[in-house]
């Protein structure tokens, strides 16, 4: 599928050979390609995380996003994705990119380093809100720092899959009290396929319903509460105060006030995560917050063209 071309957009001088910007997330890849100085191809293909897809689908992936790109003579690539977090990792997922790029020098991020270009800083904190959560940060002498990101059986907290499974132990409790279905358990059962509460077990559970399908399900609960539903009101709450100590213990962390970058498809899009998410930080001192306002993928033309 393709998306949109992002408008022509200058580059340095710097950027005269072909170069690809790509973020992967959990759901979706995007690659932009520059040449000769413009952005001249711009597409959205399936995702290539190997976390979330096998890696036959993430080279299936990356075959339809370099065939759909076209280039021809690449000579650099900026990656960011999420999983990245050894340089065996980095490495794996190198080495599928390169058999498109033959020759080219490929830099493989993690995609919470993405939010922080896009945004135009160097220094600050990043935090993603999709389909899974993390965040990372840079001080002005470059020293490190990352929460979450671990993955949804060990956190993620805040993510969209956590979202839905917190819907679903939210449905579950008030069944086991003896309490009706609400108006978030039964869109979680019409959304499922489940033919009551007690069938959100088994769907839960299904081996075909994995963690892209529960967080897409995330949806029903924004909705749900902005259809004034109290339990998706406090599930969104509790998801704004697990980003905010994310974002906390990596600003304590590096000792830096800021900036914080917000961004992920629940981040950028969800207010009723970004407001109090926001709040919490001004709380403890921290006002300089950012909701990201363009995709992440930029912040990798953003690498590419720092140079």
């Amino acid at each position: 599928m393709t998306t949109p071309s992002h408008p022509a957009t200058e580059l340095p001088e710097t950027a005269s050979h072909e170069a690809v910007a790509i973020d992967i997330g959990g759901t979706k890849t995007r690659g932009v390609l520059l040449r000769n100085g413009l952005i001249a191809g711009d597409l959205t293909v399936g995702s290539a995380n190997v976390q979330n897809v096998s890696v036959d689908a993430a080279q299936q992936a990356f075959a339809e996003l370099f065939a759909g790109l076209a280039p021809t003579a690449v000579a650099r690539v900026v990656v960011g994705a999420g999983g990245v977090d050894t340089e065996q990792d980095k490495h794996a997922l190198a080495s599928l990119i390169q058999p498109h790029v033959p020759g080219a020098h490929i830099t493989v991020v993690h995609d919470s380093a993405l939010l922080l270009a896009a945004a135009g800083a160097t220094a600050g904190v990043a935090v993603i809100a999709g389909t899974g959560t993390a965040a990372w940060g840079r001080d002005t002498s470059g020293r490190e720092s990352r929460f979450g990101g671990w993955g949804y059986l060990l956190g993620d907290e805040g993510s969209g899959y956590w979202l839905s499974r917190e819907a679903v132990r939210h449905s579950l409790r008030r069944f086991n009290s003896g309490l009706e279905a609400d108006a978030l358990a039964l869109a979680l059962c019409e959304s499922a396929g489940a033919p009551d509460v007690a069938g959100l077990i088994a769907a839960f559970h299904h081996p075909d319903k994995g963690r892209r399908y529960w967080a897409e399900r995330s949806r029903v609960v924004v909705d749900a509460a902005r259809g004034g539903n109290e339990g998706a009101k406090d599930i969104l709450r509790r998801a704004a105060d697990e980003l905010t100590t994310l974002a906390l213990g990596v600003l304590d962390n590096l000792g830096i006030e800021g900036p914080v970058v917000l961004g992920g498809g629940l981040g950028q899009h969800v207010p009723e995560i970004s407001v109090p998410f926001r709040e919490g930080l001004a709380a403890r001192g921290h006002h300089d917050v950012r909701v990201l306002d363009q995709e992440p993928v930029f912040g990798a033309v953003a690498l590419l063209t720092a140079g």
